[in-house]
């Protein structure tokens, strides 16, 4: 952790001491830990659901449970959040924390395609965070406005936050043939931008965050 970075994250309200575990058991656990939201996306994450009062969030990608948790946090009281994780050997260590959170009875944990099961829970969604598996990041897009045939899964209004869409600085280097995640995220943020039906916003927090407000 750079000096700046050490700066932001002692300014931002303190890490909840679960999600500290969490993200300690991640960092132990997991190949990839940097795929965990941490403190201050998990507070920024947080701080929105606040501001914004949503009654039914989505997130696809759950992970170990970190951002979750965080959104969980903010949301009022009768709101729910449906999140959706394609790996079943996440899901004993992220339900365990849910169940160890005041805030778990909140969250309901979904196990497999985001693709077949959002549409299934037959709702409108106020809030999507996006952190599932890149390559499918315009199928999300495509499915949430409804395109392709089915029923769109947001409203006027409706917040999509997309993670990781700067990529590490891939999406301003030149793409190889086979880069299949680099290549799904230029044309998400192609789709964003393009489509009159929502405005947009790119914040380079960590690895970026493309916020997106439906018209």
């Amino acid at each position: 952790m750079d000096v700046l970075e050490r700066y932001i994250e002692q300014h931002t309200e303190p890490e909840a001491e679960l999600l500290h575990q969490l993200d300690r058991e991640t960092h132990q656990r997991m190949i990839a830990p940097r795929m965990l939201s941490g403190h201050v996306q998990g507070r920024l994450l947080e701080m929105l659901v606040r501001m914004l009062r949503p009654q039914r969030v989505l997130e696809i990608g759950t992970f170990t449970g970190y951002s979750a948790l965080s959104m969980a946090a903010g949301l009022e009281e009768g709101a729910r959040l449906d999140t959706v994780e394609v790996d079943d050997e996440l899901e004993e260590m992220a339900q365990s924390y849910f169940d160890r959170s005041p805030h778990g009875e909140k969250i309901r944990l979904h196990i497999g395609s985001a693709l077949d099961i959002a549409p299934a829970l037959d709702t409108e969604f106020d809030l999507v965070f996006i952190d599932g598996d890149k390559r499918e990041y315009p199928a999300y897009y495509r499915m949430l406005m409804g395109d392709g045939g089915g029923k769109a899964l947001v409203h006027s209004g409706t917040i999509l936050i997309a993670d990781n869409i700067l990529w590490s600085g891939k999406v301003v280097e030149p793409v190889a043939p086979n880069d299949r995640h680099t290549q799904a995220l230029l044309e998400f943020n192609r789709m964003a931008v393009e489509d009159p039906r929502v405005e947009n916003v790119i914040v380079p927090i960590r690895d970026g965050l493309n916020i997106i407000r439906v018209k």
